[in-house]
């Protein structure tokens, strides 16, 4: 298909999913992690007088706060120690992941077990547990770390932070969630989805069934749960008793977390006979592409209301970069589960909308917020920051799903 072609944007129409194609796209993703997207972060984004990493930042790689989001630090901690694990070991990679690491084993965990949300430059606290989600990222990048590194101090904080977790997951109303609060008596769809994902690796990680039954539990509360048929779609939040809520609240979906929640369970499922939950997980990923593309202008919407009302959470017509890079990576995972072409057909789409329009040509990486048109927004959606994870992230796993694809279809 051509590196230069692929480099701006475009896959060939049709992408088959041939051996050729596959290995294509894979070197394709190689170049632009290793050339691109981490040199970017390395340069620019490492805090190496303070430790960790600075995440307010802007496009054109300027800090704008030295205020530091543990979120991002323990992705950057599972983007760092991933690609050193899974693609390539580059001592520079191992030297930020440890870096990081040791910022945040310092700063990041409270007595509890449970995570800091917000620290100021030098670690001392700026905000304490409100956001149970980082807790889930910090387990992921504390299990990536310890593959990295066979650190007996990350497994422990990584058990610490689950079982903190899963004693505050069985009260609900015990934990916050930033940036977007669970109204009283809900529940919410990430929260499931983000846990049943780093439960099972640290089950992996670790090779303890029970934290991988943790896991399958919220597999299968997302999939006979939060699924809706009915709707032919995920919806973000239920009641307490896993019924529907009245709109708007009871109505909205996020096609970005359909996406991910879709491959987050055929990962926990690989190697498992498990037909039945992987075909509604596939479901659930095609659903959510059908939806969530915007018909008028390209793209997949932020967030959608399910009877066309106005969307519950604000800025929902937004395009941002992370259900694209979503897609970048599950469609392709999807496609390796049941070699349909609908796969096929919206990862191409999708790649090359993405390649239109996130990345930045001048400065580097990708831009993160654009308008419904696809033009670039300052608007903070969320949290003020850019970090390396969900684009890396997607790479990594779009480069693993392609070589085995390759090989498979090859025969070797």
């Amino acid at each position: 298909m051509g590196f230069l072609l692929m480099q701006h944007g475009g896959l060939p129409d049709p992408f088959d999913g041939s051996p050729g194609q596959c290995d294509e796209a894979a070197r394709f993703y190689r170049h632009l992690l290793s050339e691109d997207i981490l040199p970017w972060w390395t340069r620019h984004a490492l805090d190496r007088e303070a430790g960790g990493l600075c995440s307010c930042i802007r496009d054109d790689g300027r800090i704008v706060s030295y205020d530091k989001y543990v979120w991002s630090q323990v992705r950057a901690l599972w983007t760092f120690s991933a690609a050193y694990n899974r693609i390539e070991r580059v001592e520079q990679w191992r030297a930020a992941a440890e870096a990081i690491f040791r910022f945040i084993i310092r700063a990041g965990q409270r007595e509890d077990g449970s995570w800091n949300f917000l620290l100021n430059r030098d670690g001392t606290v700026k905000e304490g547990a409100e956001s149970i989600q980082t807790d889930a990222f910090a387990i992921c990048g504390l299990v990536e770390y310890a593959r990295m590194t066979g650190s007996d101090e990350a497994v422990e904080a990584a058990r610490r932070t689950a079982a903190s977790a899963l004693v505050r997951l069985g009260r609900p109303g015990s934990y916050r969630t930033k940036p977007y609060p669970i109204p009283e008596g809900t529940k919410a769809h990430r929260v499931s989805m983000q846990f049943s994902l780093s439960f099972t690796e640290l089950g992996k990680c670790l090779g303890d069934p029970q934290f991988i039954e943790h896991g399958l539990r919220l597999t299968d509360e997302v999939l006979e749960h939060f699924r809706r048929p009915e709707r032919q779609a995920v919806v973000e939040y239920l009641s307490l008793e896993n019924a529907p809520l009245p709109p708007p609240i009871g109505t909205y979906m996020s096609p970005g977390h359909g996406i991910e929640t879709a491959w987050f369970q055929l990962e926990n499922l690989r190697g498992r006979a498990e037909r039945e939950r992987v075909e509604k997980a596939l479901e659930i990923m095609r659903w959510s592409c059908e939806k969530g593309w915007d018909r008028r202008w390209g793209g997949l919407l932020l967030g959608l209301d399910l009877d066309g009302c106005e969307p519950y959470l604000p800025n929902s017509e937004c395009k941002l970069w992370w259900p694209h890079c979503e897609a970048l990576c599950g469609l392709l995972m999807a496609f390796e589960e049941c070699r349909e072409r609908w796969c096929l057909d919206w990862y191409r789409r999708i790649h090359n909308w993405s390649f239109d329009h996130f990345p930045d040509r001048e400065h580097g990486e990708w831009t993160q917020r654009l308008d419904r048109q696809g033009r670039r927004i300052e608007t903070v959606v969320g949290l003020p920051v850019k970090d390396p994870f969900h684009l890396p992230r997607a790479i990594i796993y779009a480069i693993e799903s392609l070589e085995r694809l390759a090989c498979v279809r090859r025969g070797a």
